[in-house]
């Protein structure tokens, strides 16, 4: 299975290179799409291995997401994995989500972390259930972290179904709409990462922003 690696990346600079070294090292096709970084992260990313796309300013995480996947249908791969530049997505998970992908019918496979939540902040654990459980009811499907930007679309997917949205909301927009297009949704456990740092989601504006959209998609 040919699959493009996507990172969405602001101002990651100190993580970045680590990150693409790694998972070249499993997976060969890493796009990084920089979202207006003010330091060198597009840099250090080009000299790590990875493709790099540039947006002049930062127009959020949906946009990046959305570049990413013209990319990789543009050149014919057959599925796109979006991990995160910040170093919360460990690459060594990266051969879940291909293996299982590779005998699996689903057309998402989403990480899940709800099994070790141990360390994962508790506004962001409420958020997560939450969330998770409000969007499992609208998928008629149990998928028990739907806030996880760690996850495998194949390409039949991403053909299908139009992604609109430009901030964090459209890790919502993709499970609704390809769960409304017949895909089934499975999920991965992944490893937990949380090492203290802040979270770029606004767990108040973010989840507001989020039920807006759910609303506004529901009624169409």
């Amino acid at each position: 299975m040919k699959t493009c690696i996507i990172i969405p990346a602001h101002n990651e600079s100190r993580e970045i290179a680590r990150l693409v070294k790694e998972i070249k090292g499993q997976s060969p096709d890493v796009l990084v799409i920089d979202d207006g970084s003010t330091d060198n992260t597009a840099e250090i990313a080009s000299e790590s291995g990875a493709v790099v796309l540039r947006n002049q300013s930062n127009e959020g995480k949906g946009s990046c997401l959305r570049k990413g996947f013209a990319y990789a249908l543009t050149h014919n791969f057959d599925a796109a994995v979006t991990m995160d530049g910040d170093g919360q997505h460990l690459p060594q998970d990266l051969k879940l989500f291909i293996t299982s992908a590779s005998v699996s019918e689903s057309g998402i496979l989403i990480g899940n972390r709800m099994l070790q939540t141990k360390n994962m902040p508790l506004v962001r654990l409420l958020t997560n259930r939450f969330m998770s459980w409000l969007i499992s009811r609208l998928c008629k499907q149990d998928i028990p972290d739907t806030q996880c930007g760690f996850r495998l679309i194949k390409r039949q997917v991403l053909e299908r179904i139009e992604l609109k949205t430009a901030k964090f909301e459209i890790e919502t927009e993709i499970l609704l709409k390809a769960s409304r297009s017949g895909f089934k949704i499975d999920s991965i456990p992944i490893t937990t990462v949380y090492r203290g740092e802040k979270s770029r989601i606004n767990p108040l504006i973010d989840t507001l922003r989020f039920l807006k959209f759910i609303i506004k998609t529901d009624n169409k």
